[in-house]
């Protein structure tokens, strides 16, 4: 009997709680005159970043930058259709990492209730190291499940030797459908398919971070 080829797709996913948020706010400031501008967005964002620095000091926090500060100027219309006088504005923009979610918390309550102060997005991730540890077992896993899949199919058919031909991401997989019957060589499945997706938008509560990873596999059976 001449052998059968077998093409599966093998899917895992790990479920795993945040490591890391990192929190995006802005200090914004508008007024009729640059000069008195200036000096209101400083006085803003002054108080930000004591706090910030204080937290740095103590470990509270992971990480913070700022950008400088940003400033542009609008001529609104009225009602009527009329240009009216030049409106100014400036925002400073701010990025903070937090691993103890409970300080995250607090500071999130305290620093929305000052002036000129928009807190954007909370985004949570894992740390490099976990992230990419992850990565590695998940889409070893998926290669498994697609093994497992190819031998369950191959048995179902009264066969008992199942040999890898070729392992893709998924999309990758080459589109003959001849392959050498004596090629057992299996190729490494590429960690940029696993794609990683976490929690968004601005929440305290933070989902688990989903990472999964999805194979397409090609085996000889006989």
């Amino acid at each position: 009997m001449s052998d059968v080829v077998i093409t599966v797709r093998g899917e895992h996913e790990a479920r795993i709680p945040p490591e890391l948020a990192t929190a995006r706010l802005s200090v914004r400031a508008e007024g009729p005159e640059r000069g008195p501008l200036v000096e209101k967005i400083t006085s803003l964002t002054k108080p930000v970043r004591d706090d910030l620095e204080a937290r740095d000091a103590n470990d509270s926090l992971v990480e913070w930058s700022s950008q400088r500060v940003a400033m542009w100027s609008d001529r609104p219309w009225s009602g009527d259709g009329q240009r009216l006088a030049p409106v100014h504005y400036a925002s400073v923009d701010f990025a903070v990492v937090f691993s103890d979610f409970a300080a995250l918390s607090w500071w999130a309550t305290a620093v929305i209730e000052r002036e000129g102060v928009e807190l954007h997005t909370i985004d949570w991730r894992l740390t490099p190291q976990m992230h990419a540890a992850t990565e590695k077992v998940v889409a070893s896993s998926a290669v498994r499940h697609a093994v497992e899949r190819a031998t369950a199919y191959a048995e179902a058919v009264g066969l008992t030797t199942v040999r890898p031909v070729e392992i893709a991401d998924v999309g990758l997989l080459t589109r003959s459908a001849d392959p050498s019957p004596g090629d057992g060589r299996l190729m490494a499945a590429s960690l940029d398919g696993v794609q990683m997706a976490g929690g968004q938008g601005l929440s305290l509560q933070p989902a688990d971070i989903v990472v999964a990873a999805s194979v397409e596999a090609r085996f000889s059976a006989n």
